[in-house]
């Protein structure tokens, strides 16, 4: 499921690692802690593993991606991504170089995981 959004005339989407890669994702950034198991990074194609920006295991324990959590999920995501301005300065930066970026996760929660909050966090609508 690829969403995509556009954020000042600039293109970035939400896809899940496991899904095959394709041209119109453009630079893909892997928003994820760890490596999604069985995916060869040959598969994956993927041009940036962005672990940092990621939840912390505290967090992402506690939220275990269970939707009535998702908006608690959210904005303690968002206080953590505080402290991690570089990163999310970071990912805009491509954003407007490329002109288009996927952010990608493995999990099989495929509305409410953090790189759906991240893309929100980052000014993108769904």
């Amino acid at each position: 499921m690829n969403r995509a959004s556009q954020s000042n005339g600039l293109m970035i989407g939400v896809k899940r690692a496991y899904e095959e890669a394709s041209t119109s994702d453009g630079f893909r950034i892997l928003v994820d802690k760890y490596w999604p198991r069985g995916l060869s990074k040959q598969r994956a194609r993927i041009d940036l593993w962005l672990r940092e920006i990621s939840p912390s295991d505290q967090l992402r324990k506690w939220y275990s991606h269970d939707p009535r959590k998702w908006e608690s999920f959210q904005k303690k995501y968002a206080d953590e991504l505080l402290a991690k301005k570089a990163l999310l300065d970071k990912v805009r930066e491509i954003e407007r170089t490329k002109g288009r970026v996927t952010l990608l996760f493995s999990s099989k929660e495929q509305r409410y995981n953090n790189a759906v909050a991240l893309a929100s966090l980052l000014g993108i609508k769904e």
